[in-house]
């Protein structure tokens, strides 16, 4: 079924759940109940989106049918670490060809479908000022690269200042590209509808021209912290942390915690191991901080 042009907004989300149909049914999952929250909040009225979005919900169930033993997805806790981890990998090996110079279709792919799960990671809930930034960077990283990359030149690599004022007009006027509340930085024109071709020869999302970076109206502490990004400090196959160690409370022996508790501390600690295989510290240390936060706090 078509997808009608007042959805347009989410068709990179609705093709990012295609590519990982087989490969990550958790993260198919989600980015298809990312586009349907979404799309119900473009236009939930018109009947052909009616019917589109209808036939998303009924895809969505029958997903959810399908993996019902799959903590990802009957447990909140567990699917957010596991779109969270999976876009973060993605942005560390974006950013890791970035840094070491080596441009290329698949890291571009990368970055964008890295903040493409950024989005989605919205589903349960506010996103941390952190991976705002995260997809900010990535999504003007992608669209930096490519525009290189199209004309014949050498980009810059690592961590550089972004420039937000090069918004192209065809993008500009056509509206947010979805939904929701405002991060201080949002992002506007729809996703780029250019295609290209991966390695293995399958066509997949690539950043077009013109997809600007504009920060809500209202500046003040809501607002983005500074976007030269040369003063963030993103070590190689690290992820810098939420939080630091001194940040958190001294145990004080006297918390209640429930049997929830202590199965979503397993799960955090399962998902600072499987971090720790791909040698990624820093969302390991992550996931370790939370699950020591929530067994001395007994809050997350």
């Amino acid at each position: 079924m078509a997808l009608p042009a007042q959805l347009k907004p989410i068709q990179h989300h609705l093709r990012t759940a295609q590519e990982h149909e087989k490969r990550d049914p958790v993260v198919s999952y989600y980015c298809r109940l990312y586009a349907m929250q979404t799309g119900m909040k473009l236009d939930s009225k018109t009947p052909e989106c009616r019917k589109f979005l209808v036939k998303l919900m009924d895809q969505l169930e029958s997903m959810k049918k399908e993996l019902s033993d799959n903590d990802s997805i009957t447990q909140e806790v567990v699917g957010n670490a596991h779109i969270e981890n999976y876009a973060l990998k993605m942005f560390l090996y974006a950013d890791n060809e970035d840094r070491s110079g080596r441009f290329h279709k698949n890291m571009i792919k990368s970055f964008y479908t890295a903040s493409l799960l950024l989005d989605v990671l919205s589903v349960f809930g506010e996103l941390s000022e952190e991976n705002i930034q995260h997809r900010k960077y990535a999504r003007w990283k992608a669209t930096y690269i490519h525009n290189c990359l199209k004309n014949g030149e050498t980009p810059q690599a690592g961590p550089i200042a972004m420039d937000e004022d090069e918004e192209a007009d065809e993008f500009g006027a056509e509206g947010a590209s979805g939904p929701g509340p405002s991060h201080g930085g949002s992002f506007r024109g729809p996703p780029p509808s250019q295609t290209y071709e991966d390695q293995d020869g399958s066509l997949g999302p690539g950043p077009a021209p013109g997809i600007g970076f504009t920060p809500s109206p209202g500046p003040g502490p809501s607002g983005p912290p500074t976007t030269n990004y040369n003063n963030i400090h993103i070590p190689p196959g690290a992820h810098a942390p939420a939080n630091t160690p001194a940040e958190l409370p001294p145990p004080t022996g006297g918390v209640q915690l429930s049997a929830e508790d202590f199965t979503k501390a397993q799960k955090y600690c399962k998902y600072a191991g499987s971090a720790l295989q791909y040698e990624d510290v820093g969302t390991a240390v992550q996931n370790l901080q939370k699950a020591l936060k929530l067994l001395t706090t007994g809050k997350e």
